[in-house]
């Protein structure tokens, strides 16, 4: 394998593959430039000279254009590897995880509330979202005391049922849920012994429903209505409520692993939403440990919705929740270094250069742009002229004696965001978005690399991207 890269990073480089020790040969190919990020995929293959025997040419992965170019010149396949060196070790890994990852048996169900005061226009772009997001069926939340007109509530299920979409009916009313199923529902939340009469309708439909308690009473109410679906064989769920946090919060959580043990052939329902917009906390990390639960107590469907501003991405990090629920349950695996896009203020792993190393890297520097870096703690700005380190920005910023304007503007927003990393406890690349997780910007099409031009002719130097690459 060939890892081609600039001048600077080429020790770095050379560093990290000796300490990894991959299970391959290696040879590293440090073209004439001295920032990596800075080449081209057709730069490269211009310059670059193949050993014999090469398999596979791996360049930095904030490289511009395409690598078929590469191939095309040398006979040999090209990828982008990524785009921090220090991060070759995970890129190759070590386990087939990634390869058996990503199946799940949990359906999300994301809930439009309050369905009927909204338009049908705006009630298709809700579910197009939630669809998006990994939704497998959108839920129309009916208003109770407010009856959804039918022929309403029959144009936008049949809206989303054109759409190819898979849609629920969320209401107790037998009006509600008959006009619903006739137009396409095929999952009704919920039946208990309120609107038990309406199963014998259902019958025929083939929709399936989710099974409660009786209102304020017990899951020995759920009998009856469990008998009525059995003897009309209507497929149901049962869903013995999760209630919210100081509501008896364990206790439901005790009846969900009951309901699983007295029913072991049937799927349990939860309603997940009773706790991510009912507790005031970030939703990723909830969601996570109750996808967990329902893994493992037999939960094959979740309620959720994204109200209130924090949970917002709700649906989508259920997605995420679920697969690596199934994966770490289903393979006896801790659900870590597998899928970490649910980490999103903090990053799984914070990279990171020793003082030493910055400046036996500043010792090879020539030109007088500015590097930044960051370790858990402390900023370091340097170029062959200067080596400043420190917390406080103000300061940093204020001995570097800058005052081009385009300049000045370009290292204030980037030691703001390199201030954000250590604070928050993140990797930070220069001129490189922070990762945020699942809510990371895509950057597919984001510019390339480019020095920052200051005028020379104030003696003030420009500042060069610490993303050295591969």
């Amino acid at each position: 394998m060939l890892f081609v890269t600039g001048k600077l990073a080429e020790p770095a480089l050379r560093r990290t593959l000796e300490e990894m020790a991959p299970p391959f040969a290696w040879e590293i190919a440090a073209l004439k430039i001295t920032v990596a990020a800075l080449m081209t995929t057709a730069w490269i293959a211009r310059f670059l000279e193949i050993p014999p025997n090469t398999d596979l040419v791996l360049i930095p992965g904030l490289c511009e254009g395409d690598t078929t170019l590469i191939s095309e010149k040398t006979g040999v396949r090209a990828e982008k590897g990524p785009k921090d060196l220090r991060e070759i070790p995970e890129y190759f890994g070590r386990s087939a995880a990634p390869f058996e990852y990503g199946a799940w048996d949990i359906e999300i169900v994301a809930e439009i509330n309050n369905a009927s005061r909204l338009s049908r226009d705006a009630i298709l772009e809700a579910a197009t979202y939630y669809r998006s997001s990994g939704a497998d069926l959108i839920d129309i939340g009916c208003t109770p005391g407010k009856p959804f007109p039918p022929a309403d509530l029959t144009g936008v299920v049949r809206d989303l049922v054109d759409a190819g979409m898979r849609v629920s009916i969320d209401s107790f009313d037998r009006v509600e849920i008959r006009t619903a199923v006739a137009a396409g529902a095929e999952l009704v939340l919920s039946v208990n012994g309120s609107n038990v009469e309406i199963v014998p309708e259902l019958a025929a439909s083939g929709a399936r429903v989710v099974a409660i308690p009786d209102f304020g009473a017990g899951m020995e109410t759920l009998e009856p209505t469990l008998r009525g679906l059995d003897q009309h064989r209507v497929p149901y769920l049962i869903d013995p409520i999760i209630e919210p946090i100081g509501f008896g919060f364990m206790a439901s959580l005790e009846r969900f692993a009951d309901a699983h043990r007295r029913y072991p052939g049937i799927p349990l329902f939860m309603g997940i939403g009773n706790i991510t917009e009912l507790l005031a906390a970030d939703t990723t990390g909830v969601t996570a440990l109750l996808l967990a639960i329902c893994q493992e107590v037999g939960v094959r469907a979740v309620l959720t919705t994204e109200v209130i501003p924090w949970a917002r991405g709700a649906v989508r990090e259920a997605d995420i929740a679920r697969r690596l629920a199934y994966y770490a349950i289903t393979n006896t695996a801790l659900p870590k270094g597998i899928d970490d896009r649910l980490v999103t203020v903090k990053d799984p792993k914070i990279l990171e250069y020793s003082e030493a190393e910055l400046r036996a890297l500043q010792q090879r520097i020539t030109d007088p742009n500015f590097r930044i870096f960051t370790d858990r703690h402390t900023i370091t700005v340097l170029s062959s002229e200067v080596f400043v380190r420190g917390t406080d920005v103000d300061e940093l910023f204020g001995s570097l004696h800058v005052t081009e304007g385009t300049h000045a503007f370009y290292l204030g927003r980037e030691l703001a965001k390199a201030k954000l990393a250590i604070t928050l406890g993140k990797t930070y690349r220069q001129e490189g978005s922070l990762r945020w997780g699942y809510l990371t910007p895509a950057d597919e099409h984001a510019p390339h690399v480019t020095l920052t031009q200051s005028s020379r002719r104030r003696g003030r130097p420009p500042a060069a991207p610490a993303a050295e690459g591969v």
